[in-house]
């Protein structure tokens, strides 16, 4: 790949940052979760970097523990926060090109409710909307739903693969052109175009029509997860954007390619879905500025709130010493399987003690780089033409100081390598992301008899 292959990338603005003590920071605003203003300049900020996205990566619970005791209220982190679907519509009305994008959940939301409200949006914003397929992994979410435990691994994934055809089944109820809107005539849409989509599943019945009509973009952008094996193959039967999860090169590569070469058996070419690690820089106009940023947050996070961070993947650990060794004997629930095993993997390989392991997981946290801006997009660059990713989707550790110190440092080092737009191509995402057109299943049907009887 060459230089000039052109990066993707994703401004992730869930709460106040991704760094766990982000909201004791001076310049974080600690309430931004609760105000509207906080989120708006995030995205503006971010619409200024001609980014293709904002994301939302939310949760339908609090799903921090308590662990050890008095971690929960030190903790800022997902605690209270807007929730996205009623967000994302009052942010479309205040920005015009920048997607956006926002978990919802296969386990505890239904089919139709998904389709309308994703379809709105994209109605709304003018073609912007992606929605984040996620099968939620936390009891905190299951207790919310009316369950104890969420289901099993495998009936999650089940359940997903058949909620998204359902979901996409709908979105293609109405061709172009459906609608004539011929008042003289008294037509209102053409019946030939409109298709009821009568799903008969193990999961789900649903028979449709979508009430919701023709989407700018043909359908919302779908983005996923997953690394589990599942999740692979679900990605490269219908995502239209992976955000991945790797630190190093070599892994980022290996998951990269995997997935890509399964697109061909679902009739999809290489560059028909972008992959898009988490990246968390730290950026200053030197390297002494930019660790200064950092080592202020180090600073500021608790030993108990460290600790909290462990606990999903390594059980309670505030009775060991935290200058001592990893236990691997008993490790907590592994709510996240695939990124426990990356860190139960490093604890073994580098032999991290407790507190190098909090620090390491809370304050870096998978993929992340403290540096000028020639330094990071150094690693940028490199990544893209390995072919480890086709761009990134932005950790920032603070909110707004991280989003704002991209677009200003990293942003314009981006544009001056020929790496990044310097406006945006189209008006919807789907254009934005150099992504073919959505074309109606009914419509490519009607092509190809066409296309067998000529």
């Amino acid at each position: 790949m060459g230089a000039r292959r052109m990066m993707r990338l994703g401004m992730s603005m869930r709460g106040l940052g991704y760094h766990p003590a982000a909201w004791r920071h001076p310049e974080v605003p600690a309430n931004g979760t609760v105000r509207f203003g906080h989120y708006l300049r995030n995205a503006q900020t971010a619409e200024r970097g001609l980014f293709d996205m904002i994301f939302f990566a939310d949760g339908i619970g609090i799903r921090e523990h308590d662990q050890p005791r008095g971690a929960l209220a030190r903790s800022g982190y997902e605690i209270i926060e807007m929730e996205p679907m009623t967000l994302l519509p009052a942010l479309a009305a205040r920005t015009e090109r920048i997607g956006l994008v926002s978990t919802a959940s296969t386990t505890y939301n239904e089919p139709y409710h998904i389709a309308r409200k994703f379809g709105t949006l994209d109605l709304i914003s003018g073609g912007r909307a992606g929605w984040n397929i996620v099968t939620s992994w936390s009891e905190a979410e299951a207790r919310n739903f009316n369950r104890e435990e969420h289901l099993d691994y495998a009936t999650r994934y089940e359940r997903a693969a058949e909620f998204v055809e359902v979901v996409t089944g709908l979105w293609d109820s109405w061709e172009d052109g459906a609608f004539l809107y011929d008042k003289a005539g008294g037509i209102f849409y053409d019946e030939s175009r409109m298709h009821v989509l009568d799903h008969k599943g193990k999961h789900f019945r649903v028979r449709g029509p979508l009430n919701v009509g023709e989407m700018p973009q043909g359908r919302p952008i779908l983005v996923q997860a997953g690394a589990s094996e599942p999740g692979r193959e679900m990605a490269a039967a219908s995502a239209d954007v992976i955000y991945a999860a790797y630190d190093t090169l070599e892994a980022a590569r290996a998951y990269y390619v995997d997935v890509k070469r399964r697109l061909a058996k679902y009739g999809r070419d290489w560059d028909d879905l972008k992959i898009m690690p988490a990246l968390r820089p730290v950026v200053g106009r030197t390297m002494a500025e930019a660790q200064a940023k950092f080592d202020e947050l180090q600073a500021l996070l608790d030993p108990l709130v460290g600790l909290q961070r462990l606990y999903s993947t390594f059980g309670d650990l505030s009775g060991h010493d935290l200058d001592g060794p990893v236990p691997l004997d008993a490790l907590g629930p592994q709510e996240l399987r695939s990124l426990s095993d990356q860190w139960v993997r490093r604890v073994r390989e580098e032999q991290l003690t407790i507190r190098q392991l909090y620090e390491e997981k809370a304050g870096g946290g998978g993929f992340h780089l403290v540096g000028t801006p020639a330094q990071i997009v150094d690693v940028m660059q490199h990544w893209l033409e390995q072919e480890a990713c086709d761009g990134f989707n932005i950790t920032p550790s603070i909110l707004p100081g991280g989003c704002e110190d991209f677009v200003e440092l990293i942003t314009p080092e981006l544009q001056r390598r020929g790496l990044f737009r310097t406006a945006y191509e189209g008006r919807t995402l789907r254009e934005n992301l150099g992504l073919k057109p959505h074309v109606n299943r009914y419509t490519r049907e009607r092509q190809e008899a066409a296309c067998a009887t000529a």
